[in-house]
């Protein structure tokens, strides 16, 4: 059967009717105007040289092409291709067909959708996603089957450019929608101007592990910032890493089991299928045909045993924890702390949730948390660490609701004392004191500034005072506000907005303001400000922590390609990190991969360990 619908005899036809009915004269003029005015829409025409169709809003009708792909679950829907493309290189031959409820068409059916040309945006207006162009309210006819289906563009390191995206357009508010798509110079027209179209990558590197979704993305760009460990590393907002993919399938998991890969594991061979755009993600690959999944044997690291000599220091998001999680996961979070991370004299710990968990009742302690969670540390046989922290008022430190996450120090009373200097509370500062060269806090444990608004609905940040061989040590223990309600890097404003940026700023800014207090009194002062801190070791975060050299980023003491705490749509980047005051003068810094990078996790941080001699 033919695999695409004959157009010049439909718009003869079309035109010689007309001219026997008497509706057009004669003359060439009247002849190119009614074949003009009956030309059927074609795929390209609805998707323009712009992310955003020409046509948006109108009906169309008589629209042909051949299904790629058929969506049974989710956005029920399926994708059609024009097998005759145009000469512009922006146009794409391909579109999204929304049907809400389960199509009836299948790969290779020859079709003619009457509908409405829709622009949906994923995650709504208010996220500033790009939307995807489709056809909505369609009218379907199958007019054959078993068609071949149009050939894959393949996609491989040589067609993506190098550069991300345009700058945004002023006069549209930085929008780059209304821009002319340029797929040879920018990576984001690249893959728009193949939204919908029938693609296909080679064997590709996995530098996202799979999520509980069921996707995962790779790199078709092999030597794109990576790491030893397999992943690309997100160094700066100028390098966006613009191979990475992410992969999706067509198949139902039920019929066909998704593939549990970590990092460095390759998809090898050929994954094909139509170029979507999604929420949490952008451009994805919904693959008919999935490449074979190779394990490479990806494992967690084991930090090394600080010496009797040196004060080992971590930070450790574990992730929401509370008793009502599984005691596997206690035990799973417990043997990474003796084994991975060494068992440090200190961990400072995030997202230790009160004792019934999200169970929004009032409660705040989570000494039942914290009794579980170091008692199975201690059968896995590491120390009886003691704990310290400051219960937050109920509801009022973000997080689940009900939750009540706080920072909390555990400590190796066999190694370090902890310095208790009563007073304080959720909402009692505590402060700097001391003589020369003598600092101390004036409540311990206690809270930084907590009536600053910087940390409305945030973390405050948790201080305590250690005693290690005789030598005073101050830990800051955070966690700053999330990037939530940021745009994403494939927004369609660029560069994206950062809105949540304005707040951890503040907090920064708090932090150093202590910080420097400290270094007034003593500048020898061993001070260390870590945690889960929700930013890049380059952002104005990380700036602001270190303004007038108070603090110093101690992850930029690795080498570029191993500044990763977090990996975020195949992007290594760096959210958690220990900083050092000048009085910390030499030190070792390891960024302890077990959780990141692999798709079984006990949390989505990796911990951070520093060892050195106060």
């Amino acid at each position: 059967m033919s695999s695409s619908i004959p157009r010049s005899a439909a718009v003869a036809a079309v035109v010689t009717a007309a001219l026997a009915a008497g509706l057009l004269g004669g003359g060439a003029a009247s002849a190119d105007e009614a074949t003009a005015a009956a030309a059927p829409v074609r795929i390209h025409d609805i998707q323009g040289s712009t992310r955003v169709s020409p046509l948006v809003g109108k009906q169309v009708t008589g629209v042909t092409g051949i299904v790629t792909g058929v969506r049974t679950y989710g956005s029920r829907g399926f994708w059609i291709q024009d097998p005759e493309a145009d000469a512009d290189p922006a146009t794409s031959e391909g579109v999204f067909v929304f049907t809400s409820s389960v199509p009836t068409v299948a790969v290779g059916d020859a079709v003619s959708v009457n509908g409405t040309v829709t622009e949906y945006v994923p995650g709504g207006l208010n996220s500033g996603n790009q939307s995807l162009t489709q056809l909505s309210k369609p009218v379907v006819t199958v007019l054959s089957k078993g068609n071949t289906v149009p050939a894959p563009v393949t996609i491989w390191a040589g067609s993506v450019p190098r550069a991300y995206a345009p700058q945004g357009d002023p006069a549209a508010g930085g929008s780059i929608n209304g821009l002319t798509l340029a797929p040879q110079t920018y990576a984001l027209d690249y893959y728009e101007s193949l939204e919908g179209t029938n693609v296909r990558i080679g064997s590709s590197r996995v530098v996202g592990a799979t999520d509980p979704y069921s996707e995962l993305w790779v790199s078709v760009k092999p030597f794109e910032n990576p790491n030893f460990r397999g992943g690309t590393v997100y160094g700066s907002y100028d390098a966006q890493n613009t191979g990475r993919l992410q992969i999706q399938q067509l198949a139902p998991i039920a019929q066909h089991p998704f593939p549990k890969a970590n990092v460095g594991d390759w998809l090898v061979g050929r994954t094909e299928g139509p170029l979507d755009f999604n929420q949490f993600g952008g451009y994805t690959l919904v693959a008919n045909t999935l490449g074979e999944h190779v394990d490479l044997g990806l494992e967690r690291e084991v930090t090394d045993k600080q010496h009797k000599n040196e004060l080992a220091v971590a930070t450790y998001n574990v992730e929401n924890l509370d008793p009502s999680d599984p005691q596997e996961k206690f035990d799973a979070l417990a043997k990474a702390v003796v084994e991975n991370l060494a068992s440090p004299d200190i961990v400072a710990l995030e997202e230790i949730q009160d004792d019934n968990g999200a169970k929004n009742d009032g409660t705040v302690t989570s000494g039942e948390t914290l009794k579980k969670f170091t008692a199975a540390i201690a059968a896995a046989g590491g120390p009886a660490y003691e704990w310290r922290s400051i219960d937050p008022e109920n509801n009022k430190d973000g997080g689940e609701p009900g939750g009540n996450i706080r920072q909390v120090f555990l400590f190796n009373p066999e190694r370090v004392s902890f310095v208790d200097r009563p007073g304080g509370d959720a909402t009692t500062a505590t402060a700097v004191t001391g003589t020369k060269d003598d600092a101390h806090l004036t409540v311990s444990p206690g809270r930084i500034d907590p009536a600053n608004t910087a940390w409305e609905n945030s973390r405050k940040p948790l201080a305590g005072e250690f005693v290690f061989r005789g030598r005073t040590v101050l830990v800051v223990a955070n966690h700053f506000g999330s990037k939530g309600g940021d745009e994403s890097i494939v927004s369609h404003h660029q560069p994206p907005t950062r809105s949540s940026e304005v707040k951890r700023l503040l907090q920064a800014q708090a932090v150093n303001a202590f910080v420097k207090d400290v270094i007034a009194v003593d500048k020898q002062a061993d001070v260390l400000v870590l945690g889960d801190i929700n930013d890049f070791e380059f952002s104005g975060t990380t700036k602001a922590l270190t303004d007038g050299g108070a603090l110093f980023p101690a992850v930029k003491s690795l080498p570029l390609s191993e500044r990763y705490s977090y990996v975020y749509q195949g992007n290594s980047q760096v959210l958690d990190q220990i900083l050092t005051s000048p009085g910390v003068h030499h030190f070792t810094y390891d960024s302890v991969h077990i959780n990141a990078e692999f798709a079984d996790q006990n949390s989505d941080h990796d911990p951070q360990v520093l060892r050195f001699r106060p």
